[in-house]
């Protein structure tokens, strides 16, 4: 039991990353689902992009506050500045995203599903990265 909360001690970040990312998929499914079951209309180019907006700022706000608390345990008073960073950085993986997607899919031919779980596995990483080395860094 010892060796299994040793384990967890070293690894409790990353944990708590994983659990952190896949409720804030959860969040980013039900805001896109709850948007085009309530009130947009899912065969609407136009509103499908809407509410994929709408999913994303509720994964973005979700992300922040929950990696804030729980994953990085931030206590930074300079809140506007982590969150100035950490939307930034959620843009800039989303073009990473966008990027990866156009590449294998239009221009090599990948098959959207995989080329959309490799997108998501060095998006994932990006997150953590960028989050660890730049958003919510330790002050000295």
């Amino acid at each position: 039991m010892e060796k299994l909360r040793a384990l967890f001690r070293k690894y409790r970040e990353l944990i708590a990353y994983v659990i952190v990312g896949g409720l804030t998929t959860v969040v980013s499914m039900a805001l896109y689902y709850g948007s085009t079951w309530a009130f947009l209309d899912g065969s609407d180019a136009l509103q499908v992009q809407i509410a994929n907006v709408i999913s994303w700022i509720g994964a973005v706000a979700f992300a922040y506050v929950t990696n804030r608390v729980f994953v990085f345990q931030s206590h930074s008073t300079a809140v506007f500045r982590e969150i100035v960073s950490f939307v930034s950085s959620r843009v800039l993986t989303l073009l990473l995203d966008m990027g990866c997607m156009w590449l294998m899919v239009t221009a090599i031919g990948v098959d959207h599903r995989m080329a959309k779980l490799v997108s998501m596995v060095l998006v994932t990483v990006g997150n953590y990265v960028i989050s660890k080395l730049l958003v919510f860094k330790k002050e000295e």
